[in-house]
């Protein structure tokens, strides 16, 4: 079977819209998750979180943190009264918003501890945003937990 150009030039075309359809499709069902469902609130209260984060820095004792088999301790400054100390610990999970956790602070000793029972294995921000009596602090990291490591 001989096919002339104009059948050709229809071929062509009738690929290319379905090429271009499938891939409108597959763009569609795509799972696009924003930092926040607040995005524009938080972009305009941006730069309080800078000077949060300047102040965090120039703290004597700042904040620390480790991740262990236990899950996340927190360390708050013992420069501070325990009982001043306030504020939320946030874990974003970039890749599924629905892996997202919320904590409040709670302090005992100056140490926090979020067990690793109570956070599903993943790659998340640790973000603390923490005041103690009316001076507020942001302190952030990437962290991931992961309870079953391939040996």
């Amino acid at each position: 079977m001989k096919l002339n150009w104009g059948a050709g030039i229809a071929i062509l075309y009738t690929g290319f819209v379905a090429m271009i359809l499938v891939l409108v499709g597959m763009s569609a069902s795509q799972k696009i998750d924003l930092v926040t469902d607040q995005y524009y609130a938080e972009e305009l209260r941006f730069q309080d979180k800078i000077n949060k984060t300047e102040r965090a820095k120039k703290l004597a004792e700042p904040l620390r943190w480790e991740v262990n088999e236990n899950g996340i301790a927190i360390h708050y400054p013992k420069i501070f009264p325990a009982k001043n100390i306030s504020g939320n610990v946030k874990l974003y999970c970039p890749s599924d918003n629905k892996k997202d956790l919320v904590f409040s602070v709670r302090t005992e000793d100056h140490t926090q501890l979020i067990a690793s029972s109570q956070i599903p294995d993943g790659r998340y921000y640790l973000q603390i945003d923490w005041k103690n009596g009316t001076e507020t602090y942001w302190d952030e990291d990437l962290i991931v937990i992961n309870r079953n490591p391939q040996k």
